[in-house]
């Protein structure tokens, strides 16, 4: 299935995806990570770049990867994409894994993402709802009330068995390259659930956040649950770090974030601390709420283009990596624009614990993919110690 895919597939010697679709056994039959490193043994991606950077740990450069790297600004991603939904999309590990792969291939990054979409344990759950191209995830019926509630049953390991069976075939090409598993935040779900689809203000779920907060206390406790196993099936399969990503928080002010949102986003990472991989939390227009995101218990905080790295790491407070965080429009203007830019950035994160080069948001759709690989070797390069 692969080869009928297409792409080219980099040697193992090289450092980038290796030939070959195997996963470890013993982690599927004993349910055990993939990253658990036995005594005196270390895991192939454990001395990577990223991870060490996740670690607060020295690196021999600035590790690089971008949200949305795996999609419509890679030509080869709108080919073999070509006639397939969406949603059908991200349950067909063949897909899956060649998407996931050709950012790896094309621009060097250094960790992977594993290519799904938010959305995905919902619909795995039985949920009604499509991804509609132009607008986003569509709800069928929203959560509104009590009994809506019921909609919203236990996500299991075998809903969700594509997800198994494609990072298995991904850990056996990525080689040394770490891969990324993630999941949206209980708030951000809770968002689309409650409104139906995207929002511009939200207020249909501040209006149950505000009016019964004992219900959206109960409908984030158990979106925290669904993230929870959802996050759980990916770490056990080979991923080596997670990511949750809070899109739509940046909507809520630091009290209400504390008080209606903490508890369950705290939820999800306290039911993967036990696997030992490192945790990442971002959202969009957050700046005001960087250490509570910490707080909640990530490993490293995702900044978006808005708060210079310098000051996030401020707000943060130590004991945390940073990631990001170049605004993703820089990549439109000319080359010079960019580099100044990105030194900018790095500039900024000098003095950091630990720092992972991103943007601050994901790759826009139009953006020229030349222009990522170009900046991955020119943080590479200039990062070199």
């Amino acid at each position: 299935m692969r080869g009928r895919l297409g792409g080219t597939r980099p040697s193992r010697r090289e450092g980038h995806p290796a030939r070959g679709r195997h996963f470890d056994v013993r982690a599927k039959i004993l349910g055990v990570s993939a990253n658990d490193r036995p005594t005196g043994q270390q895991t192939q991606t454990y001395d990577s770049p990223f991870l060490k950077a996740c670690r607060r740990e020295p690196v021999p450069h600035t590790p690089v990867w971008f949200m949305r790297q795996a999609g419509r600004s890679l030509p080869e991603y709108l080919k073999v994409r070509e006639g397939t939904a969406m949603l059908e999309s991200c349950m067909r590990p063949d897909l899956v894994t060649e998407i996931t792969l050709q950012p790896v291939r094309r621009h060097k990054v250094d960790a992977a993402i594993y290519f799904s979409d938010i959305v995905v344990p919902l619909k795995a759950i039985g949920i009604d709802l499509d991804i509609k191209p132009g607008v986003g995830p569509v709800v069928a019926q929203p959560i509104r009330s009590r009994a809506d509630l019921a909609q919203l049953r236990d996500l299991e390991p075998a809903d969700v068995a594509y997800v198994t069976e494609a990072i298995g075939m991904l850990t056996g090409e990525l080689g040394s390259t770490p891969l990324i598993g993630f999941a949206g935040a209980p708030f951000t779900l809770a968002s689309y659930l409650v409104e139906g689809g995207p929002s511009r203000n939200h207020e249909h779920t501040k209006a149950l956040m505000y009016g019964d907060p004992q219900l959206w206390a109960d409908l984030l406790d158990r979106l925290a649950e669904i993230t929870s196993v959802f996050l759980k099936v990916q770490i056990e399969a080979g991923a080596s770090a997670v990511q949750l990503f809070d899109s739509w928080v940046g909507a809520l002010a630091p009290a209400d974030y504390r008080r209606s949102v903490l508890p369950a986003s705290a939820k999800v990472f306290d039911a993967v601390a036990s696997y030992g991989v490192p945790r990442i939390h971002f959202g969009v227009g957050t700046g005001e709420l960087l250490g509570l995101m910490g707080e909640a218990g990530a490993d490293v905080v995702g900044v978006d283009w808005r708060v210079p790295l310098d000051e996030a790491a401020r707000r943060v407070g130590p004991g945390k990596a940073l990631q990001g965080n170049l605004d993703p429009a820089v990549l439109f203007s000319t080359p010079e624009a960019v580099r100044a830019k990105t030194r900018e950035v790095l500039d900024a994160a000098a003095g950091l614990e630990g720092h992972i080069f991103n943007l601050g948001h994901g790759v826009l759709p139009t953006t020229d993919p030349d222009v990522l690989t170009r900046l991955v070797a020119d943080v590479h390069e200039s990062t070199a110690r």
